[in-house]
């Protein structure tokens, strides 16, 4: 059978080079959605407008339409700011998720004593649910969705869960990356009670809900939604790959070359 041409893709990337310092996510982030799009698929790419992010040189604006809703977490409102900004050379534009309580500090995860701020487990929700709010306004249907960064670990459970019966998301597929990002302090333990949503039932959040909620809890609870999962540093941690296979989800090991994009593009196809 021939595979399907998946033609839309949604990226949802913890950060992005230029805008944030070079890294495998932030450089990965960069050029697969511009060689994505050169090969005649459709793209978006969203990101956390972190307080690092420099809005005048980077020549960010506020989009009014899509700006505008409150989304609630842990019983309190927070204001939905979307922004955007062109990567000029690669004809590429780039949503960001604002919102002050969560994005004004001018760090990303950690603070300037490199200690992990306490409310990344809020942080890495609001981001989420803000992308998934804004491509319904763009009124966008994604066929898949590719989540880089463990900040973008929520995105697959609220796909298959929240918004599985969005017209939006109902067929969209969601490919998970493994990085070598993991992030020392465990989540508070309220985690999995701010993670519910209309369609997420307790059996579905298991991954987070015991007295530790590490790296490695996160990325199960991103594993187990997934439709596709890939290595993308040469380094993950081997639990994760061992897990990803007792699940019988469609794995991609770490493709070692220069054209790591035509193996992700049939990677996707093959969704």
């Amino acid at each position: 059978m021939k595979e399907k041409k998946n033609t839309k893709i949604l990226f949802i990337s913890q950060e992005i080079f230029p805008y944030l310092p070079e890294s495998d996510i932030a450089n990965q982030s960069r050029y697969l959605p511009q060689a994505v799009q050169e090969r005649g698929r459709e793209t978006r790419t969203f990101m956390p407008k972190f307080g690092l992010v420099n809005e005048r040189r980077n020549q960010l604006h506020e989009v009014i339409r899509l700006s505008g809703m409150n989304l609630i977490i842990d019983d309190t409102d927070h204001p939905l700011i979307i922004k955007v900004a062109s990567i000029q050379s690669a004809r590429l534009q780039i949503y960001f998720i604002d919102n002050d309580d969560y994005f004004l500090r001018k760090n990303t995860v950690t603070d300037d004593n490199d200690k992990e701020y306490k409310d990344n487990d809020e942080r890495s929700i609001f981001f989420v649910r803000g992308v998934m709010e804004t491509v319904k306004k763009l009124r966008w249907t994604p066929d898949v969705i590719h989540c880089q960064g463990w900040m973008t670990a929520v995105a697959p459970l609220y796909i298959k869960k929240a918004y599985n019966d969005d017209p939006f998301f109902k067929r969209s597929k969601v490919v998970y990356s493994l990085f070598d990002d993991e992030f020392k302090s465990p989540f508070n333990a309220d985690f999995g009670k701010k993670l519910m949503l209309e369609g997420i039932e307790p059996r579905d959040i298991e991954s987070v809900s015991g007295e530790i909620i590490d790296y490695e809890a996160v990325s199960r609870l991103a594993i187990d939604f997934s439709d596709g999962v890939i290595q993308s540093h040469k380094t993950v941690k081997p639990e994760l790959v061992e897990y990803t296979k007792s699940k019988g989800i469609k794995f991609l090991p770490f493709v070692d070359t220069e054209d790591y994009v035509d193996e992700y593009i049939k990677f996707y196809d093959s969704l």
